[in-house]
């Protein structure tokens, strides 16, 4: 394949056509669907597994697209009724289907080595500090379902020459993504069919626990699928005859009976924590994990500065460290709290582009009255006032300063009136009193009560 051949072939064929759309679509669905992808996330909060995965994320609705277009193309010989003409040519049958197959190839791994090098600008951008290459086979793994994907409808439309066949392949695919899909609400992602199946998908759902990745079982199963896949894509191309044509199933057939012997049945077994981003990295009591050790700098200092202002609030009660929370957990359960740690969440929405003392003032909000459910962007746990006016008066506030900006809404004025209320309360009532309400409440946060406001202005803590 010279390069004068190959640019013709990507001039006059849909390749180019594919790529363009792997590109330029799944740089939109992604700049859509994650802040991330814009480089809007903290400085060193995001990190290369989640980026990997998240580009696997557009598969779900960019690979269905691909087989498409690969069939688009798989259909060009009959639309030109060439077929026949084709076949009486001395020159071989795979020899012939290299050129639009290798042209289609090189269009989708450039594309997306585009998103994949855009995700990288991303985390330089943000200052990561923990690189490493366990990101490189979910990409990989990605480039190959594409390729496997355009090669398998440009055999189906050797097989089938209708002008129906792209659009019933989309729908078939697409069709059967959305029956594989799998959801994030659990501690690890799960789907409502057998994991193995759920696994044959080229598309993961988008990442949530920045320390999950995929088992080194899912690459090697979904590899074999897809190597099958893409053999049974190339042999449909160059087939000829009814034996040949049934042959070519094979590849398929064989890859999908080893996935699903390798693939793992359980979910919990697919996705697993990277121990070596989860390892922590320490500073005296202040510890991060490894992925975050570029935050330690600051959160070192900060961290002990607040654990000072928690020992003269809360006596011997008070927590004696702080340490990144590292548990998973699915879609609003509790978090696993200890009166000993202050629990650092880097996905708290609350925590997101603080520094400095208003870094120390998250740590000390948290550490007396730490939020029984997770704060992000997927879910509504906390409760900033409470947490306003406890670090407030922890760290001698004359007025309350609020976390989080005040919204507008009628519920948002309702809640920041009782708070101030409560306040006014705290501030008025002799220090004895003072210390023994935040005591309570700080056991109450614990115990996940959500009666704080009230025990602040005077109430018993239920």
């Amino acid at each position: 394949m010279n390069g004068r051949v190959l640019r013709i072939e990507l001039r006059r064929s849909a390749a180019l056509w594919a790529g363009a759309f792997v590109a330029a679509g799944g740089f939109t669905l992604l700049w859509l669907l994650d802040d991330r992808w814009r480089g809007e996330s903290a400085p060193g909060t995001w990190q290369w597994t989640p980026m990997a995965m998240l580009t696997r994320t557009a598969l779900y609705y960019i690979w269905p697209v691909v087989v498409g277009l690969g069939a688009l193309q798989g259909l060009r010989d009959a639309r030109s009724r060439t077929t026949e003409l084709l076949t009486t040519t001395p020159r071989p049958a795979w020899s012939r289907a290299m050129l639009p197959a290798g042209a289609t190839a090189i269009t989708l791994v450039s594309a997306f080595g585009l998103l994949t090098l855009w995700g990288g600008v991303q985390l330089f951008a943000g200052a990561t500090s923990y690189t490493h290459l366990g990101w490189l086979p979910i990409s990989l793994v990605g480039v190959l379902a594409l390729v496997a994907g355009a090669l398998f409808g440009m055999g189906a439309a050797r097989l089938l020459p209708s002008v129906l066949t792209p659009p019933v392949l989309v729908v078939a695919c697409l069709a059967g993504i959305i029956l594989t899909q799998q959801n994030t609400d659990g501690t690890v992602p799960s789907g409502n069919v057998p994991n193995r199946l759920s696994l044959l998908s080229p598309a993961i759902p988008q990442p949530r626990e920045m320390l999950l990745t995929l088992a080194g079982q899912v690459h090697l199963g979904q590899a074999l699928w897809l190597l099958g896949l893409l053999a049974t894509g190339f042999a449909l191309l160059v087939a000829v005859g009814r034996r040949a044509r049934m042959l070519a199933l094979a590849p398929v057939l064989a890859g999908a009976v080893l996935a699903v012997t390798v693939l793992p049945a359980e979910s919990r077994d697919a996705y697993v924590v990277d121990t070596a981003a989860a390892a922590l990295v320490c500073d005296g009591p202040v510890c991060v994990t490894r992925a975050h050790a570029a935050r330690l700098d600051e959160m070192g200092p900060r961290g002990k500065e607040a654990l000072r202002v928690l020992r003269r609030a809360l006596g011997d009660k008070a927590p004696d460290s702080v340490r990144e929370e590292t548990a998973l957990r699915g879609s609003g359960d509790k978090r696993q709290l200890s009166a000993g740690t202050v629990l650092v969440d880097f996905d708290d929405t609350l925590l997101a582009g603080r520094g400095g003392a208003e870094l120390t003032r998250y740590l000390v909000a948290q550490g007396l009255a730490p939020n029984c459910r997770g704060r992000t962007a997927w879910e509504g746990g906390g409760d900033a006032v409470l947490e306003s006016i406890v670090a407030g008066w922890a760290l001698g506030d004359r007025t309350l300063q609020p976390l989080e900006e005040k919204s507008d809404d009628k519920y948002s004025r309702e809640e920041w009136k009782e708070g101030e209320a409560a306040w006014d309360s705290l501030s008025a009532a002799e220090p004895a009193e003072q210390r023994a309400r935040i005591a309570a409440v700080h056991e109450s946060s614990l115990a996940c009560g959500y009666d704080g406001i009230e025990v602040l202005t005077g109430g018993a803590a239920r």
